[in-house]
């Protein structure tokens, strides 16, 4: 092996979990007291989306509700493409992994004769969803978690390390590359391991306006990609209706809840939009009122969210969070509308996963949003994220115990990614803004076709290991997009506005079949281009 790779391999750390939000440290904690290692990009907690979370967690633990309910809502929300038995299970297990936090010391709220106090978002049909404070839930959960992580002796934490590459030869995984955060230059490190969980979190910040941290950067899904896993549903990424548009990137978010408790959205002549969009009008799916924000924006009229008659003075008690972040901007909620937008919110695809959480390649597991269970389909249900995450945790901890892990074998120099260059001037800004303006909240043929080639070229040629993985991401997302053709959950084309009864079926692709879309878009500009300076019509 090359003097300049640093092997920091330890014989006992069979298992490799990438990331350390809620999927990673409750997998961790599960396998306990088996030994496993957590490489996080940041400090535990700062990276992860699930500190962000403000709903809280979808659970059917009261009095008339039912797993069955439940999962009807999450298929209905799904835009036809929701896998009904995973669906369904899915709700089954909630109360369990309630119960788990629990244990772990999250505080969830509780009523006055103590049961879980629980409250209604977006598109579910009765109260459910699990909360601490209100809208504190993410940070409650992740405080938690990390406290107990720390405290167990079979977990170790490798904080400040990237991982920048998934080593695999025939099918399975070997190990990892991983870099320390902020050199570029540094020498990669690398990580013999043949089980390796990857919870890396969304990519938010692949898109100009995101609620997700910069560590949600779709990492996870690219290297992945790059070793040869498969991708399912890339092309369907979530909107938040409701970031709040202070001028802070990320953006802050407007929970889902308040417009459950009663807030409305409102133009800047104070009128209601959504009335006339959906009958749940700000209840609607989250696709739909994130379009109806998109276009009173887009029309001039700005978009807000309105509590003051919903909450008024109970404001800064009941979403401490939102209120925080709204008299940070000098904005007082209570009296005044919040003035929102769109924003990249979460990833409905992910690196394909059965029922325990396995990939396609052997010896790699995928948790929480990295990961595509098929939960989801075309469209989240609201609060069902963190749900899915403890779900699948578990489930992949239970997998991997009753797994014969071989040991870790020696790494051939030939897997080593080869050495990394400097990020170009401006190129994550305006990778960033392509994202948001051609494969945003309405995508459409030409837009998707200077997406899928700008970020085909990137993926090809760039010398910067950190682009060339944003690019893989982005350039699944848009060949996948581009393919669509038609108008599915949050995956609006206003090209093909309508959904297409032969398309009701989920995308299972990989880079290569990205790449390949993006060249053969390219031959066909290339051979139009000629014709044009001819004045033929192509």
């Amino acid at each position: 092996m090359p003097d300049n790779i640093h092997d920091l391999t330890r014989k006992t750390d069979d298992v490799v979990i990438v990331g350390g939000g809620l999927a990673g440290l409750f997998c961790a904690l599960r396998l306990s007291p088996r030994p496993v290692t957590v490489i996080s990009a940041a400090a535990l907690g700062q990276g992860a989306s699930t500190a962000w979370a403000q709903g809280g967690i979808a659970a059917a633990v009261a009095e008339g509700d039912s797993a069955e309910a439940h999962a009807a809502d999450t298929i209905a929300v799904g835009a036809g493409l929701v896998d009904e038995t995973v669906a369904l299970g899915l709700a089954r297990e909630a109360g369990a992994r309630i119960h788990d936090l629990l244990h772990y010391g999250v505080p969830f709220d509780r009523d006055l004769e103590g049961r879980l106090a629980v409250g209604r978002e977006a598109a579910h049909s009765a109260r459910r969803i699990v909360r601490v404070r209100g809208d504190m839930a993410g940070h409650a959960i992740i405080s938690a978690l990390i406290d107990v992580a720390r405290k167990t002796p079979s977990i170790r934490l490798i904080e400040g390390f990237v991982a920048e590459a998934l080593l695999a030869e025939d099918g399975a995984v070997t190990g990892l590359q991983l870099r320390k955060v902020g050199d570029v230059t540094a020498r990669p490190v690398m990580v013999a391991t043949r089980a390796v969980v990857l919870a890396t979190g969304g990519i938010g910040h692949l898109y100009a306006v995101t609620t997700n941290p910069a560590e949600a950067s779709g990492l996870g899904l690219a290297i992945a990609a790059r070793a040869g896993a498969t991708i399912a549903d890339p092309e369907f990424v979530q909107f938040h209706p409701t970031a709040i548009m202070v001028g802070r990137d990320p953006a802050p978010l407007a929970t889902e809840a308040l417009r459950g408790e009663g807030a409305t959205l409102i133009n800047d002549k104070g009128e209601r939009f959504m009335l006339a969009r959906h009958g749940l009008a700000e209840l609607a799916p989250r696709d739909i009122v994130a379009r109806g924000v998109f276009a009173e924006i887009a029309a001039g009229h700005g978009a807000f969210l309105d509590a003051r008659e919903a909450l008024g003075a109970r404001f800064a008690d009941r979403f401490p969070t939102v209120y925080a972040s709204c008299m940070a901007a000098g904005l007082d909620p209570a009296r005044q509308p919040i003035p929102v937008a769109p924003a990249a919110h979460y990833h409905m695809g992910g690196i394909t996963v059965d029922g325990r959480g396995r990939t396609s390649l052997q010896g790699l597991w995928a948790g929480g949003e990295v990961s595509s269970t098929g939960a989801h389909g075309a469209n989240r249900l609201a609060s069902n994220s963190l749900l899915e995450a403890v779900v699948y945790a578990a489930r992949i901890a239970e997998d991997i115990a009753g797994s014969e892990i071989a040991a870790p074998a020696s790494l051939s120099a030939a897997l080593v990614v080869p050495p990394n260059g400097g990020m170009p001037a401006l190129a994550e800004n305006t990778f960033r803004a392509m994202m948001t303006s051609h494969v945003g909240v309405i995508r459409n043929n030409d837009g998707l076709v200077k997406a899928v080639r700008a970020f085909g070229r990137i993926e090809r040629d760039t010398g910067n290991i950190a682009l060339r993985n944003m690019a893989t991401s982005a350039l699944l997302v848009a060949a996948s997009a581009w393919r669509r053709r038609e108008s599915r959950g949050a995956h609006y084309r206003i090209d093909c506005p309508a959904e297409n009864p032969l398309l009701a079926r989920r995308t299972m692709t990989t880079l290569q079949a990205a790449r390949e879309i993006a060249a053969s878009l390219s031959e066909r500009i290339a051979a139009r281009a000629p014709q044009q300076v001819l004045g033929v019509s192509a």
